[in-house]
């Protein structure tokens, strides 16, 4: 699968239209229901598969964000024998509380796996998380980039976005 025929199919699966309520908090006419494409175990592969080769030299753990990074995380380290471990917006408040789970990635090169970012809110808050407890993170790698901000929001941050797909690109695969 080329990248147009691979970005139509993300577009196909998982392109809704209406009114939706982004984590944001902006209102959008479309929405890219993540676990659309992320439920699908052979465009789940393809994507991994894709994602696998942008993955920043150096790289010792890839970082799954709660909850549709880690299902693209965990296919991404099955193809690429990368650790990963699973971060929680926020501590568990029993059993071990703690924010990410898996191994010890303190002084490690970790770079964030996220599903779609739109103003990157979120990404910041957990990678600033992260690096307080020891993670050397420069990179976040996503399926989608929905918006400039994001990309611009992270890079104040010290954090380069790596992207799959922009959603022009994803729109125009539709032409």
């Amino acid at each position: 699968m080329n990248d147009k025929e691979l970005a139509g199919k993300i577009f196909e699966v998982s392109h809704l239209t209406g009114m939706f309520l982004l984590r944001s908090g902006q209102m959008s006419n479309e929405y890219f229901d993540k676990y659309l494409f992320e439920s699908d175990p052979k465009l789940l592969a393809e994507i991994a598969g894709r994602m696998a080769e942008k993955i920043p030299q150096g790289t010792e753990i890839i970082a799954g964000l709660e909850m549709g990074g880690i299902p693209v995380a965990t296919a991404i380290s099955l193809k690429t024998g990368i650790p990963a471990i699973f971060v929680r917006k926020k501590a568990k408040e029993y059993g071990t509380s703690k924010f990410a789970e898996g191994m010890d990635f303190a002084g490690k090169k970790v770079c964030v796996i996220e599903d779609v970012v739109t103003t990157g809110g979120q990404i910041v808050m957990s990678a600033n998380d992260l690096r307080k407890l020891g993670a050397d993170i420069e990179y976040v790698l996503c399926v989608i980039e929905r918006d400039i901000k994001g990309r611009e929001n992270l890079k104040k941050e010290g954090l380069e976005l790596i992207s799959l797909f922009t959603m022009e690109e994803l729109k125009a695969s539709q032409a």
